[in-house]
């Protein structure tokens, strides 16, 4: 029997998958049986080549995908575990993680994960200390054999795991800015370790194309993506229209068509199916993987769609290709749209002109100065490591040198004093203060129109971080610090003398790749 690694690696294969969404309460209770008898149905069917189990999904508390896993993987079919940020730090990921490999679960989806909207007795404390690439990044080094330090001071190396590590991607945005950090975030994914790739939710077939085209341009054509299918309903797509999913958008037009279907005789029952299947013969059409089917919360539905996207003809997928798509007014596409068929020209890329405005913000004008200034190899730097090493806390540094610090970060940026600064590398905008997922690595998929999914945080850092760095022409960099894994142990310490004196997750970076053969280096 294939795994899941080899399916993926099958080209001859079109790979079907369908999502278990958990519950809550425990395993004998009456909606746990009932997604168990679901997920006997899916085990039975030879059509469906995985089942992927929800970790916490939407941010709710839910039954352990480990425990809803266990009877489906001992029957035989492959399982895809979802591992998110938001409730467990690094030591807990890593914690699941070998559970999970100790178990035999060897396919993992990483991601950050919502933020949480519910708890008992009030809402829940996020956690992400860790995101994705950072999740994705751990999992990496679990599979090369991860380093450990004995009881005893002695160094040794773990045993591998394999771990087929998946990851999540969208381009369903709507601005430049939410756009092009979401392609440069899935390149670094897949370069810190992710072996496949799904699409969020998305009802629009020329960002679909887009999708497959910019991997195909940007060295990921061999990566394996898979098109999520969504089977909806009106009451669905209401939540969807109206943004109470994070993610996932839906157009006007396409609502109102949910709606007009939702006062037929069937609800839409028979125009929801087929219209999910006309999707999976999209994705089929563009050279997709396969497919992810979600929403479907009983086997007559999936047998349902399979059977209908069965009957149509190989070339039927162009025209439903110009029948879905369903983007919004003013929405961004990175590519030109190809006439002839409605979905990307792959040769033609959309105009981006850059930002020819002189306003952009004192503030990162003046930390741009201060930074070049201060803290890139030079003078300056190499006295402040002096007068930091030789404070009588090395840690603080000399106290009005961190009373200064600590003042003008407050005022500036409204610092958390981290001790293991983001700044330069998001453009001089905090992740402790102004992104509610702390996301160091780049935006997560959760923004809708430019703001966070999160009341209060106003415009995701990312999309701003983005548009002051065309503003200087150098948007395209803006994920090159990727990864970066933040030092807990530094919290409340000095970032400039961390900085300096070679603490930060920074200088660990400079290191790594001064050890790295330039040759490497360069692939």
């Amino acid at each position: 029997m294939q795994t899941l690694r080899e399916k993926l690696a099958d080209r001859t294969r079109f790979l079907v998958a369908t999502e278990l969404v958990s519950v809550r309460g425990p395993m004998a209770g009456a909606s746990a049986i009932k997604v168990r008898n679901f997920a006997n149905e899916l085990v039975a069917c030879p059509d469906i080549d995985w089942i992927s189990i929800t970790d916490n999904a939407g941010g709710n508390p839910q039954l352990a995908p480990l425990v809803l896993g266990r009877p489906i993987l001992y029957a035989g079919k492959d399982v895809v575990i979802h591992l998110t940020c938001k409730d467990l730090n690094r030591n807990g990921l890593e914690s699941e993680a070998w559970m999970l490999h100790s178990e035999g679960f060897n396919n993992i989806l990483a991601m950050t994960g919502d933020f949480p909207v519910t708890g008992n007795d009030g809402l829940a404390r996020p956690v992400f200390d860790l995101d994705s690439i950072g999740l994705i990044s751990l999992l990496g080094k679990m599979n090369q054999g991860l380093g450990a330090t004995a009881t005893d001071g002695t160094n040794h190396q773990l045993e591998k795991t394999q771990f087929c590590i998946g990851a999540v991607t969208t381009n369903f945005k709507l601005r430049e800015g939410e756009v092009i950090p979401q392609y440069l975030k899935l390149e670094k994914k897949i370069e810190c370790g992710a072996q496949f790739i799904i699409n969020q939710i998305g009802f629009d077939s020329r960002k679909i194309s887009e999708l497959r085209g910019y991997m195909d341009a940007h060295g990921m054509k061999e990566t394996p993506v898979i098109g999520n299918v969504y089977l909806l309903s009106p009451r669905v797509a209401q939540l969807f229209h109206e943004g109470k999913i994070p993610g996932v958008v839906m157009s006007d037009e396409l609502w109102e068509l949910c709606g007009k279907q939702g006062g037929s005789a069937d609800k839409g029952r028979a125009f929801f199916l087929e219209f999910a299947a006309k999707q999976i013969a999209i994705y089929r059409g563009l050279g997709f993987r396969g497919v992810y089917l979600g929403g479907a919360h009983n086997f007559a539905a999936i047998e349902k769609i399979l059977e209908i996207e069965q009957t149509f003809s190989p070339g039927d997928w162009k025209q439903f290709a110009r029948e879905i798509q369903f983007s919004r007014q003013g929405e961004f596409f990175y590519y030109a749209e190809d006439a002839a068929t409605g979905l990307a020209d792959r040769g033609r890329e959309n105009p981006r002109p850059q930002d020819s405005s002189k306003h952009v913000a004192a503030v990162y004008q003046l930390s741009k100065l201060s930074h070049e200034t201060m803290f890139v190899p030079g003078a300056i730097a190499r006295w402040g490591a002096k007068v930091c090493a030789q404070a009588k806390d090395p840690m603080q540094g000399p106290k009005p040198l961190r009373a200064l610090e600590t003042v003008s970060k407050a005022v500036l940026f409204h610092c958390k004093d981290c001790g293991d600064c983001s700044l330069p590398e998001i453009a001089f905008l905090c992740p402790e203060s102004q992104c509610a997922k702390n996301q160091r690595n780049g935006p997560c998929g959760g923004t809708r129109e430019g703001r966070c999914e999160v009341d209060g945080y106003g415009d995701c850092i990312w999309l701003r971080a983005y548009e002051r760095l065309k503003h200087d022409g150098r948007e395209q960099g803006l994920l090159d610090h990727v990864p970066a894994i933040q030092n807990q142990g530094l919290r409340g310490t000095s970032a400039w003398a961390n900085l300096w004196l070679g603490r930060d997750h920074t200088s660990k970076r400079k290191a790594v790749k001064a050890a790295t053969p330039s040759s490497q280096a360069e692939q």
